[in-house]
């Protein structure tokens, strides 16, 4: 693939200010994209934003609470002002909040539903409302959602986590057949990564520590490593190249499908 391949493409990332959505955010800039970074943690995300810009991108930063539908309109409309056009949805940000089933807080759940699928298919509504023939950017493009090996595997304790991450995965295959037959112009996929050593990987390791699934972090590590064919865990960069190929015209043709990034784990 070019190293160019998203030549002219305008990005909006959520959940950019860090781990993967950083990570991937700064794949599709070496790409070719235009960013704007979104995330609630703004001292973080403006120091993303500020990085990719350092290399000569046109990018930007704007606060998003991807669970409020206004916030999604006008960070929308700030990237189709800022970037001159919209065409990439990266719907990365979510939260995982570990829990055995037998001691679950519902508000926990609730909060976990709401940004995991809530702030998803926002994401995807406002793409599809800014992308579609007549939309304020009107091009057309591609939406990639961040689902988990967690929708693909039975992990214990993320049983509300992993129950999200496959509402991720069945939108997206929803929105990709609505956006197909219905004339948008518009790709919808989305990726599930492996456990990454981020700082939602890590606190993962320790909160099955704590739940007493693995005797220490080492441990928790050892047995995701051993159930991963590759033999490693994955990296920020696996799905950073993954997300620039399934926004790229390599990828034209494929739409509504769910690309695994974990080594292998979930086959």
């Amino acid at each position: 693939m070019s190293r160019q391949s998203l030549a002219g493409r305008k990005a909006l990332v959520t959940g950019g200010a860090r781990g993967i959505g950083a990570a991937i955010a700064q794949a599709l800039a070496r790409a070719g994209a235009s960013i704007m970074i979104a995330d609630i943690l703004e001292e973080a995300g403006r120091a993303s934003a500020t990085a990719i810009a350092k290399e000569g991108v046109p990018t930007g930063f704007v606060g998003l609470d991807v669970t409020d539908d206004a916030q999604w309109e006008r960070a929308v409309a700030q990237t189709v002002g800022t970037l001159g056009g919209y065409d990439i949805l990266i719907n990365n940000a979510g939260i995982e909040i570990t829990s055995l089933i037998s001691e679950v807080g519902a508000e926990d759940a609730r909060r976990m539903c709401d940004v995991n699928i809530v702030g998803t298919v926002l994401g995807m509504k406002h793409a599809f409302r800014a992308m579609r023939p007549n939309g304020p950017a009107g091009k057309g493009g591609a939406v990639v959602n961040i689902a988990s090996v967690a929708a693909t595997i039975a992990f214990p304790s993320i049983a509300v986590y992993s129950g999200t991450k496959s509402a991720v995965d069945r939108m997206t295959r929803v929105g990709a057949m609505e956006a197909g037959k219905l004339g948008y112009g518009v790709r919808v996929n989305c990726i599930y990564p492996g456990l990454i050593p981020t700082d939602m990987g890590m606190q993962l390791a320790n909160d099955i520590v704590k739940v007493g699934l693995a005797a220490d972090v080492s441990a928790a590590v050892g047995s995701v490593v051993e159930q991963t064919p590759l033999g490693r865990l994955a990296e920020v960069t696996d799905i950073g190249d993954a997300a620039v190929f399934l926004c790229s015209n390599e990828a034209r043709f494929i739409t509504g499908i769910g690309l695994p990034v974990d080594g292998g784990m979930g086959m």
